[in-house]
């Protein structure tokens, strides 16, 4: 679907709901990734669902270009993104707790009862907010069809779902966990690209 040039808003609610991750190494060199430590860890990434990541994205569209600080608290029953960049519309936070909603900008707070639902209403048009905390674990999406091709060491290279490319372009060791910490993110002619910091998941200790 054609999406024409967004909104002064959606600028830095479009860069908080792709917002990831949590780490505080330096990245490791792609060529300590081994064959097989992807398949091994299944369990681990699939039962992370509580973490703290600061992150930088940049969003690239035909008529702009800008970018952002971003910080995303993530836990079971509560999310919280945390937006601030250079764009004059100071922070933008986007908070989700069973069920309910809620945008905080600059024009005020808006709510709704599905993220999705927030930016149809305040934008005119909505992205697979749902997803992300299954893309940024390296994860496709259980709600819908995908594709997901992995590389050589048996990593996710690329995942197409809801009409998004995600390239896995970097990796992060952390805790004994690898986590994706550089993707790149396109639909049509928007390109967001998403480095992680800071990545701080809570793990189990299996």
């Amino acid at each position: 679907m054609p999406h024409a040039t967004p909104p002064r808003l959606l600028i830095p609610l479009l860069i908080l709901v792709l917002l990831a991750g949590c780490a505080g190494r330096p990245p490791a060199p792609d060529g300590e990734r081994a064959a097989g430590q992807w398949a091994a860890q299944a369990d681990r990434i699939e039962n992370l669902d509580t973490w703290v990541l600061a992150g930088k994205a940049g969003l690239r569209m035909p008529q702009e270009s800008t970018s952002a600080n971003l910080d995303w608290s993530q836990h079971p029953h509560y999310y919280r993104l945390l937006i601030s960049g250079p764009f004059g519309s100071g922070r933008s936070t986007l908070e989700g707790r069973e069920g309910r909603f809620s945008l905080t900008t600059a024009e005020g707070r808006f709510e709704a009862q599905t993220p999705e639902a927030l930016m149809e209403r305040q934008l005119g048009w909505s992205l697979p907010v749902s997803a992300l905390s299954d893309w940024i674990r390296g994860l496709p999406s259980e709600a819908s069809e995908h594709q997901l091709e992995h590389d050589e060491l048996g990593f996710p290279l690329r995942l197409r779902q809801d009409g998004w490319q995600i390239d896995y372009r970097d990796w992060i060791l952390v805790e004994e966990v690898w986590l994706p910490r550089r993707l790149v993110m396109e639909i049509d002619e928007l390109r967001v690209t998403l480095v992680v910091t800071d990545w701080r998941p809570v793990l189990d200790d299996a």
